[in-house]
């Protein structure tokens, strides 16, 4: 952690597979949302925390990415071979720096507090290996599936139930070098945690939007329209 504050990890390497064809030209993170970029709004979040410290792991148009992100401070961490969230996080824990970070999946938007700003509030480091943001499923837009994580009385998390996993999240890196892969989901190293109580939800207070699909840029702005009234 850099002079109190956390590094970010936002997550851009996708093939944006379920946004196709608008990703047949374009890398996911650069598809427009109310008027900009997502990965705009995403580093737009991190400015109004005054967060220092922004890696961004590339690998899908990697070009264009770099070509738009060439003058945002952030630094790039190109993946020629995909490693999924768990093993790009790994990748990039040299860029990160020691201590706690935040990581953000640039495929969303946010109405209300922060996300970023409700992890650092709630995070607790004598008891948490992680802290996810969570979404409950009546304030999700966009959202197809099913619920992830539950959440009991302390906090801490157990799979199943109706609380959705928003993609954004402050997480100690040390259990990253305990799996054996390259390529790996975070996933893994929740398990982990779960089985030694230490992994810890925390609700989002507003509405979250889901941008993984084409339909889903239409809600998200609607979403943001709503608020703006």
């Amino acid at each position: 952690m850099r002079n109190g504050s956390p590094a970010l990890m936002l997550f851009a390497a996708g093939l944006g597979r379920r946004m196709a064809p608008l990703t047949d030209t374009r890398p996911k993170p650069l598809i427009p949302v109310a008027g900009r970029p997502l990965i705009d709004h995403a580093l737009a979040l991190a400015r109004d925390v005054g967060i220092g410290r922004v890696v961004v792991n590339t690998h899908y148009l990697a070009e264009m990415l770099a070509a738009h992100l060439a003058d945002s401070g952030a630094t790039l961490i190109h993946e020629p071979v995909l490693l999924e969230t768990g093993g790009g996080l790994r990748n990039a824990v040299p860029l990160l720096g020691d201590g706690p970070v935040l990581t953000l999946n640039s495929d969303a938007l946010w109405q209300g507090k922060n996300p970023l700003q409700s992890l650092i509030s709630a995070w607790e480091p004598a008891r948490m290996e992680a802290l996810l943001l969570l979404c409950p499923k009546d304030r999700a837009v966009g959202h197809p599936g099913k619920g992830d994580f539950s959440i009991d009385a302390e906090g801490r998390l157990s799979r199943g139930g109706d609380l959705i996993y928003t993609g954004a999240q402050m997480t100690r890196t040390d259990r990253l070098s305990s799996v054996p892969d390259a390529a790996f989901s975070l996933n893994r190293v929740w398990d982990m945690m779960m089985e030694s109580g230490s992994l810890y939800g925390t609700l989002h207070p507003g509405r979250w939007s889901d941008v993984g699909r084409p339909e889903g840029i239409a809600l998200a702005e609607a979403m943001l329209e709503a608020a703006d009234v």
